[in-house]
């Protein structure tokens, strides 16, 4: 689907997962904004052409990109993560307010911008209330919905809340993706990169890897080492026949014996994210862990990424429903997916 030029400013960019994705559906990036050097440098070198601010968006000045068409980004999760102590507002990382501000220098035309599910939980009713209030109050109606990576093709669950502002011609147009069928297993995913070195229980394994990975966690420089998550999460490896305590340097060798239960490589979690093979990543292998676990699938951006594209051309399906306000935006009544 062609779209005409339409700009974003992402904060919080990362590693690029939500850049690409939105890149693909035809976002131009004027600023990447992203605090972790490594994570600023793995945008560089992928997009040398794209201005990458190496800052933290709290004493990011936006007033110069009034004007953008969208602004995006995965503000911090933890303050919401059930893995964490769910602060919320009172997490010295929450940065949904700071993103309110930059609305407020910029006025796009469109907002999005995603977390983790425990923010769609009763205790943050209030909260996510008044991020509308805020929204509403400068002109934009929102959605908020749950969706899941596995729906687009990611072989992962990781659910991902996604906030959606829009002005009233475009929103009236705007309609979440629908979900594009089965993705593929584990196995189907990881089988060339697992005989790359031609282990001789490659296929063998990548059968028995017969459904979809847990989502996978990428903590945080407080967290020890990469490994592939709680012991939840570790189990869930087991049974898709990965070793999750740790990440490996290579691929099986071809002396490992066919019975050897494998750990993933960092470019095989980037699959699992759904990186394309030739997205590359800065720094050590901790880091690079990190920024792939922390990353918003590319597929799942381009495809909300096209849903605004559509709604901002007015060529969405216009939608019946009543604009989103206040409380009742809320508080479960807006079509979420639990």
């Amino acid at each position: 689907m062609a779209h005409g030029e339409t700009t974003v400013l992402e904060i919080c960019a990362g590693a690029g997962g939500q850049s690409s994705g939105l890149e693909s559906a035809g976002f131009k990036h004027v600023c990447a904004v992203e605090i972790d050097s490594d994570a600023a440098a793995t945008l560089r070198l992928n997009r040398p052409g794209w201005e990458v601010a190496e800052a933290d968006v709290r004493e990011f000045d936006a007033s110069g990109y009034r004007g953008v068409t969208m602004l995006a980004g995965g503000v911090p999760c933890p303050p919401f993560s059930i893995a964490g102590k769910q602060l919320g507002p009172d997490d010295e990382r929450d940065l949904f307010p700071r993103a309110m501000e930059l609305v407020r220098q910029t006025r796009p035309e469109a907002v999005m911008l995603e977390n983790v599910k425990g923010l769609a939980s009763p205790r943050f009713d209030t909260y996510r209330a008044s991020i509308l209030r805020i929204l509403h109050s400068m002109g934009y109606e929102t959605d908020w919905k749950l969706l899941h990576a596995s729906w687009y093709g990611v072989p992962q669950l990781r659910p991902r809340f996604i906030l959606v502002a829009l002005k009233p011609r475009a929103f009236a147009h705007f309609e979440w993706p629908e979900a594009i069928g089965a993705p593929p297993t584990v196995g189907q995913t990881l089988r060339c990169q697992m005989s790359a070195n031609r282990w001789p229980g490659a296929d063998r394994w990548a059968d028995k890897a017969n459904g979809i990975a847990p989502t996978i966690v990428g903590g945080s420089k407080k967290h020890g080492g990469a490994d592939l998550g709680p012991t939840r999460s570790r189990k869930a490896w087991l049974e898709l026949g990965v070793d999750g305590r740790g990440v490996a340097d290579a691929a099986p060798a071809a002396e490992a014996p066919e019975e050897f239960l494998p750990k993933l490589t960092n470019p095989m979690v980037a699959r699992i994210q759904g990186f394309s093979p030739e997205w590359q990543f800065a720094g050590r292998k901790t880091s690079v862990y990190r920024q792939i676990g922390n990353a918003f699938p590319p597929p799942v951006a381009f495809q909300v990424g096209n849903a605004i594209q559509a709604a901002l051309a007015g060529t969405g399906t216009p939608q019946k429903k009543q604009p989103l306000r206040g409380l009742e935006a809320s508080t479960g009544t807006y079509g979420q997916a639990v």
